[in-house]
């Protein structure tokens, strides 16, 4: 492909700038705060599943729509990979890409949702503690590990967490996309790098999900890459029911770009 003259670049961005500022004027003046950390979890009665997963270790599993699924992080592990697939077709999947793009942000918190590449709507935000998610960097791998661990320390990734679990459903590893990483605050300095706020990830934080259609899960509790060596730690993920979304939810009304984006899932779902 030939390359860009410096005119063709500007255009480029200019156009970009134009739309981005189109698309900012939708959205929200002022997302909600976080959640409060001592918000009550929910009814016994309205729980489906409850784990604690060993940090360094991988939970799959599936999720209906309506369900939430809270990933609780009592010790401030540095990081909770997830990834996630439409059940009825798993080649519909989770992409980072277009989550970012669609919303014009990076910043994935109450209020947001997790797009697939097919412009549907798997996962909102419906509650959070922390605002400090990473959709950029990707989960962990084997050679993150032996950069910081040591080539033979034994420490799980995400990457082949993933592997394993995508196997359990009949998938492989060309069916794993780019993963979110939760309770991972990545900024960029002033020299483009990433960086992590390793003092941002606060004990008691958690996240809640919903499902916008039925889903394989995977979760690995597995450390960020730019997470400074420590030990993992436990979390818990549970799985419960939740009232269905009315027509003022925060998630299906936030921006232009998500209404439509769950006109697609809705349509979809209704065929």
């Amino acid at each position: 492909m030939p390359r860009q003259t410096p005119e063709q670049i500007a255009a480029n961005r200019a156009r970009y700038l134009e739309l981005k500022a189109a698309g900012a004027g939708h959205a929200p003046l002022v997302l909600p705060p976080p959640t409060p950390r001592d918000s009550a979890p929910p009814g016994a009665d309205a729980v489906k599943l409850s784990e604690t997963l060993p940090g360094g270790w991988y939970w799959t599993g599936i999720i209906r729509r309506g369900q939430v699924l809270r990933i609780a992080n009592p010790e401030a592990t540095p990081g909770v990979s997830l990834l996630t697939w439409n059940l009825a077709d798993p080649s519909e999947r989770y992409n980072h890409a277009d989550t970012i793009k669609i919303q014009w942000t990076a910043e994935l918190r109450k209020g947001r949702v997790l797009f697939s590449d097919m412009g549907r709507v798997l996962l909102s935000i419906v509650e959070d503690c922390s605002g400090r998610h990473d959709t950029v960097v990707g989960g962990s791998t084997p050679a993150s590990v032996a950069r910081t661990y040591g080539a033979d320390s034994g420490v799980r990734n995400a990457r082949d967490n993933f592997i394993l679990a995508v196997g359990k459903h009949g998938l492989t590893q060309r069916d794993i996309p780019p993963c979110i990483t939760f309770f991972a605050p990545v900024t960029v300095n002033a020299d483009g790098r990433f960086s992590f706020d390793a003092a941002a990830v606060t004990p008691g934080d958690f996240v809640s999900l919903r499902a916008e259609m039925d889903l394989i899960l995977a979760v690995s509790n597995t450390p960020h890459p730019l997470a400074p060596k420590v030990s993992p730690v436990p979390v818990e993920l549970t799985i419960h029911n939740a009232p269905a979304a009315g027509p003022d939810d925060l998630c299906r009304t936030a921006t232009a770009e998500a209404v439509r984006g769950f006109i697609n899932t809705d349509a979809y779902l209704s065929a």
